[in-house]
């Protein structure tokens, strides 16, 4: 049975992602791509789907484990009776497409004996590999030894201590002593290809580590929160494609929102929103060079008539993402279905214009240079959101029941339109300013009418209804109304009041339907995190930094975040590492943060923030 979600740490090379347990297993790799087929999968199964354990003989979990500083790199370390031992785990980066994961044993203290079991099963554990030795790898020493598994377009071959067969089970004992490493490395090739040659473990260990600290040191992060907000930018770098600028969601797919239910979806696309969100927190932070990449990601992925704009895309820009079932999965602890694609692409969700707009804004207000193509994009865009403006849509959810208008889908249209009316006013871009203030104040009396709800003194989930949504959250970050306005202050008391579960939030009132799925699910940390950057914004400073404390105490132990969070059990749910959940952290930090500041220098005053 797989691990709590939180007792996994990630590794990555900005192409794809492993999950690595407590226990030394590798419970989650996909190659060569965040989106390609398992060939790791216990995680939604169990060992018999795929995994790859290196621990101590007869150990169940490892003492402690920790990111060397600024980086991908983990070192995960065992206390037994005959000694210590570190297990470093880390995917070099590399610019040739070679994907490898290096797994180094170091002894520490005494000799530790070590077991390696390996299952290796491609495609989602449909493909049953076949295995052979490599004799031409072969040399003097137990070390000195490689394994080939292929299995249709998928090979890898893995280094190090002899693995001896037991059917599909593949098994090795060695020791280790202070002073003594043993390296471990598994690399993907496709299987038309010779293997590539032997990697230098100790190299790439060190080039791994400068990598991801040149990086980090322009991150622009300080106060009480650094650490967390450090720790979520690195993950978000991680979940973008090295290659394409592409950010996916998370590495993983049908991770529950609610165990043993059906509320499990894929997660290894880009969402043009949670993309938009991610670059505009990276922005924040002094990372220009994302911006440009992510802004010609986006020219490629949507390049066509504006009508065809999807909601998500893979990570080169690929459109077709059918939904299917993965019947060689049973799921994490049996929550069926796994799924592979996302029907969510073909719905209308009229915000991702709104969230597009902001992001593209926002790189040009961070001075980056503009693309020739970027400004006529957003022309086109503003142009079809005009025609859509009143078309009901599924909203920021991907609500599977009747299509409403959502509020915060008006409120996003309406922040297209303020952007496009900025561009021009304050950027001296060409463009209809007049035309679209005309079409930004209808949307705002729309929304302002049929949006809000006076007797609940409160903006509603969609025009006409009485359900609150955590997405109101988001109004005064668009520049919409301020975050102390009277209405907006209304709608804080409402969701506290009605959404609000052991003091997290939940996204909607799941128990209405509206979804149009079934059963329940958990706080969504997101949403928390937006309340907290609320409660800065709005003069309750003491109750922003109770809520903060509280969400980052959820990390994990290496300070990752998933999508949910089980109040009831104390467990992580959902796909992760959650890129929402990692970004909303840093723009609540940085609210409470600037709170915080304020309140030092004696400026109470809140104005709202035009950015989502």
């Amino acid at each position: 049975m797989p691990l709590a979600i939180e007792d996994y740490a990630l590794i990555g090379d900005c192409h794809t992602a492993a999950l690595v347990g407590r226990d030394g297993n590798i419970d989650w790799l996909c190659l060569p791509r965040f989106d390609s087929a398992s060939t790791f999968g216990a995680l939604l199964g169990d060992e018999e789907h795929g995994h790859w354990r290196i621990s101590p003989a007869g150990a169940t979990m490892a003492a402690s484990r920790a990111y060397r500083r600024d980086t991908f790199v983990l070192v995960t370390r065992w206390v037994t009776a005959d000694g210590e031992v570190e297990v470093v785990d880390l995917m070099p980066l590399r610019g040739d497409r070679r994907v490898d994961v290096v797994r180094q044993v170091r002894g520490i203290r005494g000799t530790v004996a070590m077991d390696q079991v390996l299952r290796i099963r491609f495609d989602y554990a449909a493909a049953t590999p076949w295995i052979r030795q490599a004799p031409e790898f072969d040399g003097p020493g137990e070390q000195a030894h490689a394994l080939i598994a292929v299995a249709g377009p998928d090979s890898v071959i893995v280094r190090g201590p002899r693995l001896q067969s037991d059917g599909m089970v593949h098994r090795s004992h060695f020791s280790v002593s202070a002073g003594e490493t043993v390296d471990i490395v598994l690399t993907w090739y496709p299987s038309h290809r010779e293997p590539a040659g032997p990697l230098g473990v100790s190299r790439s260990i060190r080039a791994a580590e400068k990598w991801w600290r040149v990086w980090a040191k322009n991150a622009k992060a300080a106060g009480r929160y650094e650490s967390a907000v450090r720790r979520s930018l690195l993950v978000l770098r991680a979940l973008t494609d090295v290659d394409t600028g592409g950010i996916v969601a998370a590495v993983t797919t049908s991770l529950p929102e609610a165990f043993g239910g059906h509320r499990n979806w894929d997660y290894r696309y880009v969402w043009l929103r949670d993309a938009a969100l991610t670059l505009q927190a990276l922005l924040e932070h002094g990372f220009d060079t994302e911006a440009r990449d992510w802004r010609d990601w986006l020219l490629r992925a949507i390049a066509g008539d504006p009508a065809d704009v999807q909601i998500m895309y893979g990570l080169a820009g690929e459109r077709r993402l059918a939904e299917w079932v993965v019947d060689s999965l049973p799921g994490y602890r049996g929550s069926a279905p796994v799924r592979v694609g996302n029907a969510a692409a073909l719905q209308f969700q009229g915000d991702i214009f709104g969230e597009v707009m902001l992001a593209l804004q926002q790189t040009r207000e961070r001075g980056v240079e503009e693309d020739p193509n970027s400004w006529a994009l957003q022309l086109a865009l503003l142009g079809h959101v005009e025609q859509v403006m009143d078309r009901e849509d599924h909203g920021i959810w991907e609500i599977r029941g009747p299509l409403r208008s959502f509020t915060h889908s008006r409120a996003m249209m309406w922040a297209a339109f303020d952007c496009g009316i900025r561009a021009v006013e304050q950027h001296g871009l060409t463009g209809r300013a007049e035309h679209w203030r005309t079409l930004r104040d209808r949307l705002r009396e729309q929304i302002e009418t049929r949006g809000f709800n006076a007797e609940l003194n409160s903006f509603v989930q969609y025009y006409g209804g009485t359900a609150i949504d955590a997405s109101l959250l988001l109004l005064p970050q668009l520049g919409f109304l301020a975050a102390d306005d009277p209405r907006m202050l209304g709608t804080v008391s409402a969701i506290e009041r009605r959404l609000l579960r052991d003091g997290l939030l939940m996204r909607y009132e799941a128990s209405t339907g509206v979804d149009g799925l079934v059963g329940d699910e958990h706080p969504f940390l997101a949403c928390s995190f937006w309340l907290a950057r609320q409660y800065a914004q709005s003069g309750r400073l003491p109750d922003a930094i109770r809520l903060m404390d509280r969400l980052v105490g959820l990390c994990n132990d290496v300070g990752l975040l998933s999508e949910q969070y089980d109040v009831d059990d104390g467990h992580h749910v959902g796909n992760t590492p959650q890129a929402l959940s990692h970004l909303a952290l840093v723009r609540a930090a940085d609210a409470v943060q600037a709170a915080m500041a304020a309140a030092v220098g004696g400026d109470h005053g809140h104005q709202p923030d035009r950015s989502s």
